[in-house]
């Protein structure tokens, strides 16, 4: 029994991927959870709704098929009541672009049970709580903009605005760059909520191994809120696949107080917010009409010159020929 035990837990992690780094006591919360097979989702499962073009089947949740213009969304309907928790993600993003793909997922925990419909990765704008944003396209090329695919967190209070066209720079409370877009196997993702510190960790090289991402102090979210995702395509598309979600409860720290009356009325805020200033990017010297005007006027005078250099050349050639026939 004692050789049974070891090579039990060997087992298991040769076969199962943990949440890292695990915590002492955990508790899967199988009614925040999304375990295989899906098929089944919406008659026996009253915890989660899905709507837009979502397709659920027995091996994935399907946000977004790889096809312009499509929103999807699915959302827990059970309330998080956990102080400290931690979210294990699979999932797979990819499609047929080679070059040019998007526009990229959202894991959210909000007040609402599930989010409208809008232009923050499927859902509505001005949401209240937390968002992790899995974006695959660069929208912004200006002072602010970093390498994609990229992962990050934003924390509102349904007051402020998520500035999409410019990936939500001015937003983020922390993030990084991961390349977990188009790869053969799937990614996982580690989110951990912990007595106001939120980390996020990734593997998404396929060697069950975790990256740390960020890790932000001083991150408050309520309890009560519900977990969702969403995800959207435009003018470029992908496949956005839900794998697996597996939400744990972890304990509280030592020293760490909870109440739960209390705990449900906080505010959503993170260490820089309010948002951070707006810092214009640089405009350039000259205007893009100014540029491609000056281009046309530089490339007219050559043609003029060159021209007027043929020109030259045919007039004396056949000022020779006709003094031959003169002569």
């Amino acid at each position: 029994m004692n050789i049974l035990i070891p090579l039990l837990s060997l087992l298991g992690l040769t076969l199962g991927k943990n949440p890292l780094p695990m915590e002492k006591k955990v508790y899967i919360r199988r009614e925040h959870s999304l375990i295989k097979p899906f098929s089944t989702l919406n008659m026996d499962s009253p915890m989660w709704d899905y709507s837009g073009s979502t397709i659920v089947s027995n091996n994935e949740v399907r946000l977004t098929p790889d096809h312009q213009s499509k929103k999807g969304r699915i959302w827990n309907t059970v309330p998080l009541e956990s102080r400290n928790w931690e979210l294990l993600l699979q999932f797979k993003v990819f499609g047929s672009g080679k070059t040019l793909y998007g526009d990229g997922f959202a894991l959210w925990y909000t007040k609402e049970s599930i989010l409208q419909e809008g232009p923050v990765f499927g859902a509505k704008n001005y949401f209240n709580g937390l968002g992790i944003f899995f974006d695959t396209y660069n929208n912004h090329n200006g002072e602010h903009s970093h390498g994609h695919p990229y992962v990050s967190a934003v924390v509102h209070n349904g007051t402020q605005h998520y500035d999409h066209d410019s990936d939500g720079t001015h937003n983020e409370v922390a993030g990084c760059q991961s390349s977990f877009r188009g790869q053969r196997h799937e990614t996982f993702a580690s989110i951990k909520y912990k007595n106001n510190v939120l980390s996020v960790h990734m593997d998404a090289r396929g060697k069950n191994k975790w990256t740390k991402c960020f890790e932000v102090a001083n991150v408050v979210l309520p309890t009560g809120y519900h977990l969702g995702f969403s995800a959207a395509t435009g003018q470029l598309a992908d496949n956005h696949d839900i794998i697996m979600l597996k939400t744990y409860e972890v304990d509280l720290v030592e020293g760490q107080e909870f109440n739960r009356a209390e705990a449900r009325k906080l505010i959503p805020s993170a260490e820089g917010e309010p948002d951070r200033p707006r810092i214009e990017d640089k405009k350039p010297l000259f205007s893009r009409r100014l540029y491609t005007l000056f281009y046309c006027c530089f490339f007219l005078v050559l043609f003029l010159i060159f021209g007027g250099v043929i020109f030259s050349y045919y007039q004396k050639y056949k000022s020779k020929r006709d003094m031959k026939r003169f002569y």
